[in-house]
């Protein structure tokens, strides 16, 4: 299979799994427990359907969007992710060049494995940070010092991370961060041999923005346990409110799931809302993003940027979302595995191919601008 061969998410996830080692396939795969919530994520779609108009002229179409004080050539961005050079050696660098090359956003984890200057010099698209915030409250001060500093668009505070979900997939193939290898662990890393080429001869392992606060010469952790032991359960309004003042700019909450933590969100100040589960990796049994979705831009929407992730899979997906009221969708595990497959040609193909998706559909819709989408256009089973 050859990443010509690549259409859908599917095919991007087939490839992924032969290529990469199996505890590192799994980490991106899996979710927590029953891994319902992550099932249901993408299965939700399935029960709304769209209503499309003809005979509309729909020769040019405008798939643009203004979020968060960006405009983006698409409705779907990259959404910032872990441990990106773990699944392929080029790492964030090549999700940023692709989402550049789109008119996109992308963003670099707390846990990301390049440095957040480097990339916001080497790439002048739209870039958010994705902060997680630690015990460690120094830590916290160093990392929005050094994300003001690299004039980040936009901050974006995960905060449905206070404590690790239950990634069984992970206790099974015991990942961990920095690897531990298993005989098992061995086995299924030597069966894969180019993976563990590119790993060795590139750039050593690191993750920049924590390197010189969190010691982890105490052996490895899994992520599950580094969100439970290295993040602070205490976590608060107050000191969200705290950090949006701070920060004195494009203020994002990623993980909101209720409609009354989207008003508070709202009273602290914040610009914007990712309704989020954490790609069903967290509480396994909670509600699907877009479940949630109109309820939520029900009570905020007309106040805040309500941006949606989680499941998407499709063209129809981002149409559907958009419908009901979100301003842009977050993608993950549809550009991570493009990513794991073939790095920065992955990224662009998996774009690419959302991009045709999302023109072709507007069209047969018969809408030439994404604003013209409305709850009129979608019925439930």
């Amino acid at each position: 299979m050859r990443l010509q061969d690549c259409y859908s998410f599917a095919d991007f996830r087939e490839l992924a799994r032969r290529r990469l080692p199996s505890p590192i396939f799994n980490y991106i795969d899996g979710a927590a427990d029953d891994e319902c919530t992550y099932d249901r994520n993408t299965r939700c779609f399935e029960d709304c359907d769209l209503v499309p108009n003809v005979l509309r002229g729909v020769q040019n179409i405008d798939m643009s969007v203004e979020i968060l004080g960006q405009k983006l050539d698409m409705p779907i961005y990259c959404s910032p992710t872990a441990l990106q050079r773990v699944f392929h050696h080029e790492g964030e660098n090549a999700v940023a060049a692709a989402a550049d090359k789109y008119g996109t956003l992308f963003g670099v984890s707390s846990l990301g494995t390049v440095s957040l200057s480097d990339v916001r010099r080497r790439y002048q698209g739209p870039q958010c940070y994705q902060f997680y915030f630690h015990k460690d409250r120094e830590l916290n001060k160093v990392m929005l010092e050094n994300a003001k500093n690299a004039n980040v668009d936009i901050m974006m505070l995960t905060v449905d991370t206070i404590t690790g979900g239950n990634r069984e997939r992970d206790l099974k193939t015991g990942f961990s961060i920095p690897f531990k290898l298993s005989l098992n662990g061995i086995f299924q890393f030597a069966v894969k041999p180019m993976w563990a080429f590119n790993y060795l001869i590139h750039e050593k392992f690191s993750l920049p923005q924590l390197d010189d606060h969190v010691d982890m010469s105490n052996g490895p952790i899994s992520i599950g346990k580094y969100f439970t032991e290295m993040l602070d359960p205490n976590l608060n309004w107050d000191d969200v409110s705290r950090m949006v003042e701070y920060w004195d700019g494009q203020f994002c909450l990623k993980g909101i799931m209720s409609a009354e933590d989207a008003r508070k969100a709202v009273e602290i100040g914040c610009t914007g809302i990712v309704i989020s589960n954490h790609g069903g990796r967290q509480l396994d049994g909670s509600r699907s993003p877009f479940d949630q979705l109109s309820e939520i831009v029900d009570e905020v929407g007309d106040e805040i940027d309500v941006i949606m992730d989680s499941g998407i899979q499709r063209g129809t997906h981002v149409l559907k979302a958009l419908s009901l009221g979100a301003k842009a969708v977050g993608g993950g595990r549809f550009y991570l595995f493009a990513l794991a497959a073939a790095g920065q040609d992955g990224v662009e193909r998996a774009l690419e191919l959302m991009k045709q998706e999302i023109e072709r559909d507007m069209r047969l819709m018969g809408v030439s601008s994404l604003k013209e989408l409305t709850r009129e256009n979608v019925r439930y089973r």
